[in-house]
């Protein structure tokens, strides 16, 4: 099985951590793993790099990690703290001189063709985001590193492609297809990518799995099915906001649950508020194998 390798970029609730104006004991921790900007995470698979989620610190976190090229970017669900950074693609559309390559449901697709209208609109406005989104569904698919066309940038106009006439044609619009089908035999170029399908609520979600290596953020619950693809973990990420249940997602104590019948070698909590304890505290507090992540944290 090939090794997977997956970067925390952020570790915190949808208010992140500090909350604006809080002053509790965690919120004023100068730890920095107690500094957690909204959950998202980076994958480097068989060649391949993949972002997982791009809400409101997407800026600050490409910086934090040095990012400079993405092959794609990958969508759990439509909530704005998981797809609010996405207009700051642009400056990796400049950088690649491609579009972004978004996989999300259809679901999503919706939430953001109305969100990002500007983005999906045929006489785009110069500037806009320039993505090819693929629609998946919790069936395996292939990321394939790909692009439209080398993008130009034209001064007023926008972006377009260079025809071999000379002539230059305008970007229209967001281009939409469904992913690259699943395949045993990866091209050179392509990884396999396994969803998990949870619910956020009654809200459909998707985690992800890349080798030994799975992703799940923002689920209080998953079929009973779906626990066959978690088989044979090395790391398993579970999002977890509390001690008290809560209606959309897992408790503490029903994270460590999951971690137990999963069976991974690690598990490592991420999406965490401040109403749990300081990193450090919080560390000793846990079982053994189940840890809380922090931004930066590496695991592979």
């Amino acid at each position: 099985m090939a090794k997977a390798r997956l970067t925390f970029l952020g570790t915190g609730t949808s208010q992140g951590v500090p909350i604006i104006g809080c002053g509790c004991e965690v919120c004023r921790s100068t730890d920095e793993r107690d500094k957690r900007f909204r959950s998202s995470a980076l994958v480097d698979y068989m060649g391949v790099r993949i972002l997982i989620d791009a809400g409101p610190d997407f800026r600050s976190q490409m910086l934090a990690a040095g990012v400079r090229h993405l092959d794609a970017i990958l969508l759990t669900h439509n909530h704005k703290d998981h797809t609010g950074g996405l207009d700051d693609v642009r400056a990796l559309n400049y950088i690649d001189r491609s579009a972004v390559e978004i996989y999300c449901e259809d679901r999503v697709l919706h939430s953001l063709q109305v969100e990002y209208s500007y983005a999906f609109a045929e006489d785009k406005y110069p500037g806009a985001p320039e993505w090819h989104v693929h629609t998946i569904d919790s069936n395996p698919f292939m990321v394939r590193k790909e692009h439209l066309g080398e993008l130009t940038w034209m001064h007023d106009v926008g972006y377009g492609y260079m025809q071999p006439d000379g002539s230059f044609v305008k970007s229209r619009g967001t281009t939409i297809e469904p992913a690259p089908a699943f395949s045993e035999n990866p091209g050179p170029d392509e990884v396999p990518v396994i969803p998990i399908r949870g619910f956020h609520d009654s809200m459909p979600v998707l985690g992800f799995r890349f080798g030994d290596i799975a992703y799940i953020t923002d689920m209080s619950s998953i079929p009973e099915e779906e626990f066959s693809k978690l088989r044979g973990l090395r790391h398993l990420t579970l999002n977890t906001v509390g001690y008290k249940r809560h209606h959309s997602h897992f408790s503490l104590e029903e994270a460590e649950a999951i971690a137990a019948k999963v069976g991974a070698e690690h598990t490592w909590l991420t999406h965490l508020s401040h109403t749990f304890p300081r990193h450090e505290e919080f560390c000793r507090a846990l079982p053994d194998g189940i840890a809380p992540a922090y931004d930066g944290l590496v695991i592979e």
